[in-house]
């Protein structure tokens, strides 16, 4: 991403919305398919720390974390907000032993241009320990490629079954693969294809009441998800996947 998109998301992942529901999503995940050994989590493509900050406290057993970005400012603001190991490297070539962690996130990180997805899911599934999970999270469908992805880097978009192909082809078994952002997709599409000004991304300050409308909508529909599943289309894909064994 550009330096300034990590200096915005630390500012507002703790509040806006959008974050908020995409980790009360990964919270659920780990929590309903993590193995219970003491290996640890690596939030691979930690960005500023946001997502250790939501999960951690919400998993039962003590779990350790670790960190992974390849940009020095990503790391540097992890360590700072989270005080967990951050290792510098890419997702294309993981820095870790074989069958290091019982579970891997995936945050917006297959999507980026200086990644090769079909690599990044190959070494998730290498450092997975036998039994592990693979939490990730993606943009959904090429069409709504804009000006927001031009300012954070996305290079792709995915959807339900091309994410399912790129999972399975790496030896992974899908548990759960669906969509997410449900509600506020209609404003999401007007807002990214119609209204976007040139050269701004969507991470960014919003006025209190309208987050908090936001939220109140993002929560209902993460209730439903927690419920009965992931959505039939939304602005996100997201799937949970077992190295088998």
């Amino acid at each position: 991403m550009e330096d300034t998109e990590y200096d915005l998301m630390a500012r507002v992942e703790d509040r806006l919305w959008w974050y908020r529901a995409l980790h009360t999503n990964v919270a659920r995940a780990l929590a309903r398919h993590a193995p219970a050994d003491g290996r640890p989590v690596l939030d691979a493509g930690c960005g500023t720390g946001g997502t250790v900050i939501r999960v951690a406290p919400a998993l039962l057993g003590g779990r350790t974390f670790v960190g992974l970005d390849y940009h020095p400012l990503a790391c540097a603001h992890t360590r700072a907000r989270t005080g967990i190991g951050v290792v510098s490297g890419t997702v294309n070539a993981l820095p870790f032993a074989d069958a290091s962690f019982a579970a891997i996130l995936s945050n917006d990180v297959l999507c980026h241009r200086s990644v090769d997805d079909r690599a990044a899911a190959a070494e998730a599934f290498r450092c997975l320990a036998p039994r592990g999970v693979l939490v990730i999270n993606l943009p959904a469908y090429g069409w709504m490629m804009s000006t927001h992805d031009r300012q954070v880097h996305t290079a792709r978009r995915y959807t339900r079954a091309g994410l399912r192909a790129l999972l399975e082809g790496a030896g992974f078994a899908v548990a759960e693969c669906g969509y997410w952002n449900t509600a506020l997709f209609p404003l999401m599409a007007l807002r990214r294809k119609v209204f976007t000004p040139t050269g701004e991304s969507d991470v960014k300050d919003m006025p209190g009441p309208v987050n908090g409308l936001f939220a109140a909508v993002a929560g209902v529909e993460q209730r439903a998800i927690g419920l009965f599943g992931p959505m039939p289309f939304g602005g996100s894909v997201f799937a949970v996947a077992r190295r088998p064994g």
